[in-house]
């Protein structure tokens, strides 16, 4: 199961519309390693300024790697977390993830490419 939905969350969605800061906490509450991730390289791309900030470390185990894959291949998830975070997300193998202000649309549009999904490919990551 991707997030662990609160009764009244549940309840709320069966009657109507589920507002976004409710979402947002089921998904920070259901996958911490995805959000401490997501929320670290927004805190590091704010601090620094840089168009994006990435991560290239391999999560520390197959649960984290989990929790990331739902959240991002979640059009829903990632949806709330870049309204949330006023940033546009990108992914690439099974844990590079990037935040990208949103004005940054040439170094997004570059780093979804098939030419640098292709340059970050390392032997290592053939099975992740």
């Amino acid at each position: 199961m991707s997030l662990t939905v609160p009764t009244d969350l549940l309840d709320q969605a069966r009657t109507g519309e589920v507002e976004d800061a409710a979402f947002v906490a089921c998904v920070r509450d259901s996958l911490p390693y995805a959000w401490s991730l997501i929320s670290g390289l927004v805190e590091q791309r704010d601090r620094s300024g840089a168009d994006f900030a990435d991560n290239e470390v391999p999560p520390p185990d197959e649960a984290a790697r989990g929790q990331l894959l739902r959240c991002l291949a979640s059009d829903a998830m990632r949806g709330a977390l870049e309204r949330h975070f006023g940033v546009r997300l990108a992914f690439q193998n099974c844990h590079r993830v990037a935040v990208f202000h949103p004005a940054a649309t040439d170094a997004f549009e570059e780093f979804v490419t098939p030419r640098a999904q292709i340059l970050n490919q390392k032997p290592e990551l053939v099975d992740c």
